[in-house]
């Protein structure tokens, strides 16, 4: 008999491992696929129009996951392209002489509005080279619009409409639901800190007075730059932007026409035909085009030489929590490391953090803050936010020398909160569970989920959460040298455009990425002699092919089943983060 048993699982061991390796071949077989599709090196014939057309949200950075994007349906690759390579690829195109225009064919943007303005400002760039940029659309949303008026001729489909209407805010509250549920939430917020309202969708149903002002007051001064970049593009006056967007006059597209918002109604085959006259093409002939994603990996014949000198660009993008990053996620330790990597790098004379984060974890953040100050004290260390800087993402960059951030970029949320959850009621009255405690000390259940906090013990939270807020305060006063009184009266939570940020004293100059590694170079005295170098470093193909079949690839299908709904499920996995105290932007919140 123990022979038998000794056979049988010798087989299914060997059955497992023969499944295992083939699954381990198909899997090669299948990112060789994937490769394959993305390393041809498109040959750019003369003449060609370069088609933008970007439906993958806009992150950062372009992934080196072959799996990202990936259709296994149609076997196609559909790899998103991040902002450093959607920057590079508008230079390339600007001075290949093969490409003798662009067109934007987009009906909408998956990136916020910073980065749609940082990608405008190289569109208006790549029209110095005398090349023309053409847009058309079945219909424009507002922020697609915002990206097409940089053409020089923007088209619609007659049967179209432009949803063309101001800026809106929309907020989710969970008082209701916890009270239903029978859980308190047990908050701590820094002193005075009125504004920083990420606790309040936990406490309230409805805005505070506080959040509603600087809500407001964010939703003008971002509305406010939007409608001067399309004023000065369509030489309509403020006023008039005004009103159209209060009557919604161009949801019909001749009074789009008639309103200068368009330069005419066209059929897309009509289009087309437009393209093939710029271009030279003939009426038999085909346009020659070319997709944004495909010249991506296009030689650029302008390429400069390679040089020894580098620029260390260290990305940073989604919630700060302490340890590894994660998908959407800053990760104290990997973000620390790739930071002291850039420092320890003799080849690296100046280091551009990019920083994208609505905040998150305050120790994890006090930890990145410390490598940024000490990589200050051997190399230029220059901020470029994103779409958001603020809370923790702004304590990250205070130390930096010098601070880029767009108008619409996010910032500021100078403060702190520690929310403790209470599930004593939940259990005992909703699913008839009781817990009892045996304690060796006073206070040694402190901080426990399952019993409410007792007076001492939430004084002793308030008290942490006071020294974080005041250490908050004292940092962004000497390194911006600021008064710490004025530093408070900006501060307690509140929110900031970049634009307010200027003004403020939190930022030092307007502008993005590319701004951002231009003044590093020059801080470093090394004019154009440097070449890019990114940091972290991206995960080897097996470990991107782990996450995939785990985490990765789980929140990817509820991403894709959720939808336009799948923003409230990330709210709700953000709120399950705040385990520590918090230096988190202030809310959760949807423009549109």
């Amino acid at each position: 008999m123990k022979q038998f048993f000794k056979f049988m699982f010798a087989s299914l061991l060997g059955t497992l491992l023969t499944f295992f390796v083939i699954f381990l071949i198909l899997f090669a077989m299948v990112a060789g696929i994937v490769a394959s599709a993305e390393s041809d090196d498109e040959s750019i014939k003369p003449h060609s129009v370069l088609v933008v057309n970007w439906k993958s949200p806009i992150k950062d950075r372009s992934s080196d996951n072959p799996f990202e994007g990936f259709d296994f349906n149609t076997m196609e690759s559909k790899k998103p392209v991040g902002l450093n390579d959607i920057l590079e690829t508008i230079e390339k195109a600007a001075g290949d002489p093969n490409i003798e225009g662009l067109f934007l064919d987009m009906e909408s943007i998956p990136a916020g509005i910073a980065t749609a303005t940082e990608i405008r400002n190289k569109l208006l760039e790549f029209k110095e080279s005398g090349k023309f940029i053409v847009s058309y659309a079945n219909g424009y949303d507002q922020l697609a619009y915002y990206m097409a008026t940089v053409s020089d001729e923007i088209y619609l489909h007659p049967d179209g409409m432009i949803l063309f209407k101001g800026l809106s805010a929309q907020l989710m509250f969970f008082k209701g639901m916890l009270d239903k549920l029978d859980i308190e939430m047990q908050v701590v917020r820094g002193p005075n800190n009125k504004f920083k309202s990420a606790v309040e969708p936990l406490l309230l149903d409805k805005m505070s007075e506080a959040n509603r002002e600087q809500l407001q007051v964010l939703l003008n001064s971002i509305w406010g730059g939007f409608i001067q970049a399309l004023s000065e593009s369509r030489g309509i006056s403020i006023a008039d932007l005004n009103n159209i967007a209060d009557k919604l006059e161009v949801t019909d597209a001749g009074k789009a026409l008639e309103l200068n918002f368009v330069d005419g109604l066209v059929f897309r085959d009509e289009l087309l035909e437009k393209l093939k006259e710029k271009t030279g093409r003939g009426e038999d002939e085909k346009l020659l085009s070319v997709s944004f994603g495909k010249y991506t990996k296009a030689k650029d014949p302008n390429k400069k030489k390679i040089s020894k000198n580098r620029i260390a660009v260290v990305y940073a993008q989604g919630g700060i929590v302490q340890g590894k990053s994660g998908p959407d996620q800053i990760g104290s330790s990997t973000i620390a490391k790739a930071i002291h990597d850039a420092r320890t790098n003799d080849k690296v004379k100046a280091i551009v953090f990019r920083v994208n984060s609505g905040g998150g974890d305050a120790l994890a953040s006090e930890i990145i803050r410390r490598e940024v100050e000490l990589a200050k004290a051997e190399k230029p260390v220059i901020v470029s936010m994103g779409d958001y800087a603020a809370s923790g993402g702004y304590w990250i960059s205070t130390n930096a020398d010098y601070i880029f951030a767009q108008p619409a970029t996010i910032t500021g949320s100078i403060g702190v909160f520690g929310v403790i959850p209470n599930f004593k009621g939940f259990l005992n009255n909703k699913l008839g569970i009781t817990t009892e405690n045996l304690m060796t000390n006073e206070n040694a259940n402190f901080i426990d989920v399952m019993e409410p906090m007792n007076d001492f013990q939430r004084e002793k939270l308030n008290q942490e959460i006071t020294k974080i807020y005041t250490n908050f305060i004292k940092l962004v006063a000497t390194t911006r040298k600021l008064d710490e009184a004025y530093v408070d009266s900006i501060a307690r939570g509140r929110v900031w455009t970049g634009t307010d940020g200027l003004d403020l004293g939190l930022v030092d100059e307007l502008g993005g990425l590319g701004n951002a590694i231009a003044y590093a170079a020059e801080k470093a005295g090394l004019d154009n002699d440097y070449r890019l170098s990114e940091y972290p470093k991206q995960k080897e193909f097996i470990e991107q092919l782990v996450e995939e079949l785990t985490g990765n690839m789980q929140a990817r299908i509820i991403g894709d089943q959720l939808g336009e709904f799948k923003t409230y499920f990330h709210q709700v996995q953000a709120m399950q983060e705040m385990k520590s105290v918090q230096a988190r932007l202030p809310f959760f919140i949807t423009i549109n």
